[in-house]
């Protein structure tokens, strides 16, 4: 063997170097456009160029932590590709909708109109204005696959290379959070193609009080329906007109619903052993398995007892909200001939949700649309009835009075409460009650016969 250095064997940072730089130049055997694939974009050589510039910056990058610009730039072209702008006509037959979802809201509910204005929206201007509380939702989850991938890549590599993987954990948290950035940005993009308003996917992602429709998904949800698009536009003016005058008066639901949402993603931790499996067999040629993984959710493990109990109270408070929505919809919009079709639509829509909505529960582990909803329904039905709109709403305006899980288990308890009432005992109720009753009787018979027993008082 050789002496001269020159002729030396390059050593394994070196290696590594080079394999990046070559990778990133687009020469290495990697296929880039599986790669874009990976990422979840388009094999054309505008999302190729993308990719490889977005990962640049990534390495580039001397920041810690998720750049979540490349999700909203992501979600801005995948939006805007097929974004039309709001032509003059959708603008006045919207704009009257909502003034007469508006006026007719104001006969069902006690809630104020909001101050802000409502509204009407581009895909591409949804994107925009919503990023922000998808990127707080999910961050997270994203910080916890980045710390995972550092974790799995220094426990895997060469003991040779252990010195250099030390030295590259900001490069590879970057690396990690970039991918996940992209991943959400097109989900993001895709939801700007699904959503007919602000409210539709069911958490507050505009700000207090504000309400915005998307004319040209409106437009396409209508079509089919065999109903006139004037009624459907005014049927899903009322719903996003409710929704907004909900989060306006009771002002701490929104910081609520969005930090439940948060502090249950904190919770997620990431299966490292099925990372593992993924590092130890990744064909680098072949990305597909580690894009699948992320977007199937099989680096999230099951939910933890603490992690259900969270989600169970945070599926109830969505389940309530929705519920008030859709009682207080179909009450304003009962004017309208075929208003119980639309809401059918609306319902099973909601039921199924879109490509988009899994793909952000299989991203971050959870699912958006709440499971007890009819419950919740059926309980704002029930309390309206009882008690009117005005005491129904007001138990809106504090956390502590407002329904529980158990309420919508037993309406009729809330509804006694409310009504200073008794409610009516169910047949378990009853059986225990008399054999309460009955044990009391034999006690007081007991009591009564030591009593006769005693010897007089001389």
């Amino acid at each position: 063997m050789s002496d001269d250095p020159r002729e030396q064997p390059e050593q394994p940072e070196d290696e590594f170097r080079e394999m990046l730089n070559s990778f990133l130049s687009g020469n290495s055997d990697i296929d880039p456009s599986k790669l874009a694939s990976a990422a979840g974009l388009p094999s054309d050589p505008a999302a190729v160029s993308q990719l490889m510039q977005q990962l640049q910056n990534a390495m580039a990058s001397s920041t810690d932590g998720v750049n979540w610009d490349t999700a909203k730039k992501q979600a801005q072209e995948i939006a805007g590709s097929a974004s039309l702008s709001v032509t003059d006509q959708s603008r006045a037959q919207l704009d009257q909708a909502l003034h007469v979802a508006s006026l007719w809201l104001d006969e069902v509910t006690s809630l104020s109109d909001s101050a802000v204005a409502p509204r009407l929206l581009t895909r591409a201007e949804w994107a925009t204005t919503t990023i922000p509380v998808w990127t707080q939702l999910a961050e997270p989850v994203a910080l916890s696959i980045s710390d995972a991938l550092t974790t799995v890549l220094r426990d895997q590599a060469p003991e040779e290379m252990a010195g250099m993987i030390a030295g590259a954990s900001q490069l590879m948290r970057n690396l990690g959070g970039t991918l996940f950035a992209m991943q959400l940005g097109q989900i993001v993009g895709r939801l700007s193609q699904e959503v007919v308003s602000g409210g539709d996917v069911g958490i507050p992602l505009l700000e207090e009080g504000q309400a915005a429709l998307l004319p040209q998904n409106i437009a396409e949800f209508g079509e089919g329906l065999d109903i006139p698009i004037e009624e459907v536009q005014l049927y899903l003016a009322i719903r996003e007109l409710a929704h907004a005058r909900l989060f306006r008066h009771a002002r701490w639901l929104r910081l609520h619903v969005i930090s439940s949402i948060t502090e249950f993603a904190k919770g997620i931790t990431i299966d490292t052993d099925r990372l593992e499996e993924l590092a130890g067999s990744f064909d680098p040629s072949n990305p597909e398995e580690l894009r699948e993984a992320m977007a199937s959710g099989a680096l999230i493990p099951p939910k933890s007892e603490q992690q259900l109990h969270a989600l169970a109270r945070l599926e109830t408070t969505l389940a309530l909200i929705e519920g008030w929505v859709d009682v207080v919809t179909a009450e304003a919009s009962s004017r309208l001939p075929r208003w119980n079709a639309i809401a059918e639509t609306v319902r099973r829509r909601r039921a199924t949700g879109g490509p988009a909505e899994s793909a952000f529960g299989a991203l971050i582990g959870l699912e958006l649309r709440p499971r007890r909803l009819r419950d919740a329904a059926a309980l704002w039905k029930a309390v309206s009835e009882a008690v009117g709109q005005e005491q129904r709403d007001a138990l809106w305006s504090h956390p502590d009075v407002v329904p529980t899980s158990d309420d919508l288990d037993d309406p009729s308890a809330l509804i006694a409460r409310l009504t200073g009432g008794t409610p009516e005992p169910d047949e378990m109720d009853q059986a225990l009650e008399d054999l309460l009753n009955e044990e009391a009787t034999k006690d007081e018979d007991q009591d009564d016969q030591d009593q006769d027993d005693q010897p007089p008082v001389p």
